[in-house]
């Protein structure tokens, strides 16, 4: 059977449409880009709800380290236990500490031989979600890029500077001159991306005997959503960094790791009252 389109049937599909891409339209302007104000409160309402929130925590953390230029057995890769754990302060506030049981490098149990070079990174999880949000403007730029986002899942990306001064660098969470960018899911408002560039990074520490490392770190976190004790909280998932600095008058170091975190698990100590006489079990 064919079927035969009539000068009026063509005109009620023209105009329907005509309809669906009009409502379209009302939609796409429903949904508009929120102003960068409203993205940094959104930040800082997920940020409080991880300080406040995020339980004591353990997870497997994996390292892949290299040093070049080189000898091979420069390059390590690192098996350990990461822990964030809630302390109580003696103001009565609390603080996020971090810390790691190194399980193994290259294979084999770790010696008190010290690794060289900046194998790890510490901060990323108590800090790493605060370096763009509205607590932070006093010591940022923010700038919300005005992207063409074709899908209502794009994210938004906000670019960030530091505007160190004397008056303010003693309360901003960056004390180096850095800048980086972050892309944020529209869905849930969470960071999902951050690169950070510092042009001039204390790579390592100098001492009594030697003079600091200083050079440029490019660090770049993803994160993912993890459930702890009924609630998520979004956590690194993947962590690079590329440190290029010079030992020496001519020499050019890179020093460069990615670690991957998995098996997020919440810390707890389990106790109970024995009754008089009972012995603990095993």
């Amino acid at each position: 059977m064919r079927f035969a389109m009539t000068s009026r049937t063509l005109s009620a599909a023209i105009s329907l449409v005509a309809f669906f891409g009009y409502s379209s339209a009302l939609c796409a302007q429903a949904a508009k880009t929120p102003t960068l104000g409203e993205i940094l409160q959104r930040l800082e309402a997920n940020l409080n709800h991880y300080d406040t929130g995020v339980p004591s925590f353990f997870c497997d953390e994996h390292v892949i380290s290299k040093m070049e230029p080189g000898v091979r057995d420069q390059d390590t890769i690192t098996d350990s236990v990461f822990r964030l754990k809630r302390t109580a302060d003696s103001d009565h506030t609390t603080a996020l500490v971090e810390s790691r049981e190194i399980k193994s490098v290259n294979g084999k149990p770790p010696t008190k031989r010290d690794l060289k070079g900046p194998t790890v990174v510490s901060g990323v999880f108590e800090g790493g979600l605060a370096v763009v949000s509205h607590n932070q403007t006093a010591c940022m730029r923010y700038d919300l890029q005005r992207i063409n986002r074709k899908r209502p899942t794009d994210p938004y990306i906000v670019r960030f500077a530091t505007a160190l001064t004397p008056e303010n660098t003693a309360d901003c969470l960056l004390q180096e001159k850095s800048k980086g960018l972050v892309f944020i899911d529209p869905a849930s408002m969470q960071i999902t991306h951050l690169e950070l560039t510092t042009p001039r990074h204390t790579i390592i520490p100098g001492n009594a005997y030697e003079s600091a490392v200083v050079g440029k770190r490019d660090l770049t976190v993803d994160y993912a959503p993890v459930l702890l004790g009924g609630q998520s909280f979004w956590m690194p998932s993947t962590i690079t960094s590329r440190n290029v600095g010079g030992i020496g008058t001519f020499d050019v170091t890179v020093w460069s790791f990615q670690a991957t975190y998995r098996n997020y698990h919440r810390l707890e100590v389990t106790s109970r009252i024995l009754p008089a006489g009972e012995v603990p079990g095993p």
